[in-house]
């Protein structure tokens, strides 16, 4: 019947190409080749590659990232290999420790801020008990005491990650690194006296 679809008339059209070779486009983007010059080479139009992986700033931003990456690695490997011998092991044993180091301490960040969320929220439970207007009676001065011990542990399962936050932003800004994040959300410390 006229005006009805077929469901291959639905469908999206598959792609001219295969995983591996969207891939590669991916990789060669990355090491600085033009949308222009790989569409031509892979037959597809550069509207598509970038569609599939983002604006010309993006792709140039990214390019830029992987390039300053690659002089840092070739860096290390020329500093590696003016090292005897005998001191490289000891070089590449000490930059794992160091990698699992990191690694371990991202993680630990990451469980804090997961934990910082958790005791903000339930600090945030028990202000919403505080009566107003019977803010000095006993019973909302003990919840006050508890939303700021729930804040004060808040704060503190977060420091791990703000701290390494803004160890990461103070490398950044001695090196001249733009890819450090560009502000550091402070603590805040909002505990309640009610002694």
């Amino acid at each position: 019947a006229a005006g009805v679809c077929g469901v291959g008339e639905l469908m999206a059209r598959p792609s001219k190409l295969t995983p591996a070779q969207w891939s590669e486009v991916e990789r060669r983007l990355l090491a600085g080749e033009s949308a222009r010059a790989l569409g031509r080479e892979f037959d597809v139009s550069e509207a598509a590659i970038r569609k599939r992986f983002g604006a010309h700033q993006s792709l140039s931003a990214q390019s830029a990232q992987v390039r300053t990456v690659a002089e840092k690695l070739a860096e290390a490997n020329t500093a590696l290999a003016a090292l005897p011998v005998a001191q490289r092991g000891v070089a590449v044993d000490l930059s794992e420790k160091l990698r699992n180091v990191s690694s371990s301490l991202a993680s630990a960040a990451e469980l804090g801020a997961k934990t910082a969320h958790r005791l903000a929220a339930l600090a945030n439970s028990e202000v919403q008990k505080i009566d107003d207007a019977k803010v000095l009676q006993p019973e909302s001065l003990d919840a006050m005491r508890g939303v700021s011990a729930l804040t004060k542990l808040s704060n503190e399962a977060a420091a791990t990650g703000l701290n390494l936050l803004a160890a990461n932003k103070k490398r950044g800004d001695e090196s001249g690194d733009d890819t450090a994040p560009a502000s550091v959300a402070p603590v805040i410390n909002m505990t309640i006296s009610a002694e």
